[in-house]
């Protein structure tokens, strides 16, 4: 295993976004070998519970907690408490939630690192904009005005403002976000689909090459993975096309 190889499977989120541990085991034992980010949704946290979390530590694999808090900061602060504690490597909040429940969940990170010897700061990062929000939606249900790229870049702004490490945003905003927060500052971006793949529900998508040519940090991959015929050759094909980018 070369040392692209491994760079570029460390930067691939598989999504698990399974009803429960048995359907999610089964995928992560055909990517047995892959030195991939594991992310688990609510969908599978909320089914499967803490235990699921400390089986994938285990079995040696680094964890994307998704379940997006959103709440008021001393309930966030917990939450980011016990999810640290759980040892998962990344995790995440709403940026929408403001600057005082951002700063608040690294708080809580903080305060279980001091509390556990040995446990490891993990990476925090805010949701910007979900990538199956559109311009129209943005500005006429939900309440913002401007462009999408604009409202991404202001609240990853707040985010490094608050003493988080990154956002999730599109690859289209990726570029914006570097400009902005600088290039140290981590994307991580699902919405990425292969050439060719169905693109779902999501708005606002590229390959995984157009993504990596853009700086992103991490590309979160789920169905064309997933629901591949045949998983692991699907995500091989994909850290190639990262490499070769």
């Amino acid at each position: 295993m070369n040392a692209s190889y491994q760079e570029m499977a460390g930067r691939l989120m598989v999504a698990l976004d399974f009803p429960d541990a048995a359907r999610a085991m089964e995928l992560v034992r055909r990517l047995e070998g892959i030195p991939c980010y594991m992310k688990v949704g609510m969908q599978l946290f909320y089914a499967a519970g803490p235990d699921f979390i400390r089986e994938l530590k285990a079995a040696g694999y680094s964890v994307f907690l998704d379940v997006k808090m959103h709440d008021i900061p001393n309930t966030v602060k917990g939450g980011s408490h016990s999810v640290t504690r759980l040892g998962v490597d990344m995790f995440n909040v709403h940026a929408g939630g403001g600057l005082a429940m951002m700063q608040a969940a690294i708080a809580g990170a903080e305060a279980a690192v001091a509390d556990t010897p040995g446990l490891a700061m993990p990476t925090v990062i805010a949701v910007t904009q979900l990538t199956s929000t559109s311009r129209q939606v943005m500005n006429e249900e939900i309440g913002i005005a401007g462009s999408v790229e604009d409202t991404v870049v202001r609240y990853a702004e707040l985010a490094r403002q608050a003493g988080l490490h990154g956002v999730v945003a599109s690859s289209l905003e990726v570029e914006a976000i570097a400009a902005a927060c600088g290039k140290a500052f981590k994307t991580v971006i699902p919405g990425i689909r292969p050439a060719g793949s169905d693109v779902g529900d999501q708005k606002r998508v590229l390959t995984p090459g157009e993504a990596i040519r853009k700086g992103s940090h991490y590309l979160v991959v789920g169905r064309p993975i997933t629901a591949a015929s045949d998983p692991r050759q699907a995500a091989e094909q994909i850290i190639e096309e990262m490499i070769q980018a």
